[in-house]
């Protein structure tokens, strides 16, 4: 049966971000649309200034209903009240993971093309899988670009959730959609986009209503 409205923006915050003016822009941005998951991601940063963005962040998107999620560090997001932590495969393993944020928190893992690893995760009781870079992305260099088809695969076959990233954008997104992602992790699609941020999030929330899933 073909299934519509089934994916949600996951989106990840910009490289770098001044205090002063983005949680408004954050605030708008969320009120504009659906978006399912919203993770902090500031590499090469002090602990006391992404803790600092976190305190600012974090009510913006829980008093909307969106889950808070911080990159690479299991310990700081048990510690700050995130809502759970994305890991790669070089951050905490996920037992580590696990173990950090408790059985309560969401913990989501990098696989890049791995079927094996996505399938290692999930028997170990990952809250979503991740795959990608899909697409040529400045974000950071990918490790791997997998096909499309590897969601189809997994969204048939898994109940574990998978997001799709890596240089993902309103205009290349579709096929990603028909293939089964159930979230797409955008960072400069949504805050580049040439509308504004507030109108990506409403154009990927038309189209995730608007594009057929494959059977």
């Amino acid at each position: 049966m073909t299934d519509f409205n089934r994916t949600q923006l996951y989106l990840i915050t910009p490289p770098k971000l001044d205090l002063s003016s983005f949680p408004d822009i954050l605030a708008r941005t969320l009120d504009a649309g659906r978006v399912g998951c919203l993770q902090l991601r500031l590499k090469d940063t002090p602990e006391e200034d992404i803790v600092r963005t976190i305190d600012a962040l974090k009510p913006i998107a829980q008093e909307r209903g969106v889950a808070f999620l911080l990159n690479d560090d299991p310990t700081l997001a048990a510690r700050t009240g995130c809502d759970g932590v994305h890991v790669g495969q070089q951050d905490a393993s996920y037992e580590e993971a696990r173990e950090a944020v408790g059985t309560g928190a969401i913990v989501g893992v990098t696989c890049h093309d791995s079927r094996h690893l996505a399938m290692e995760a999930a028997e170990q009781g990952a809250d979503y899988v991740a795959f990608g870079a899909f697409f040529p992305t400045a974000t950071k260099t990918p490790k791997a670009h997998p096909d499309p088809e590897i969601l189809n695969w997994w969204s048939k076959d898994m109940t574990v959730p998978v997001v799709a990233i890596g240089g993902i954008s309103v205009e290349n997104c579709p096929p990603l959609i028909s293939a089964g992602a159930d979230f797409l992790a955008v960072v400069a699609g949504v805050w580049d986009y040439a509308e504004g941020p507030e109108q990506a999030v409403i154009a990927f929330n038309r189209l995730f209503k608007e594009t057929p899933v494959d059977p």
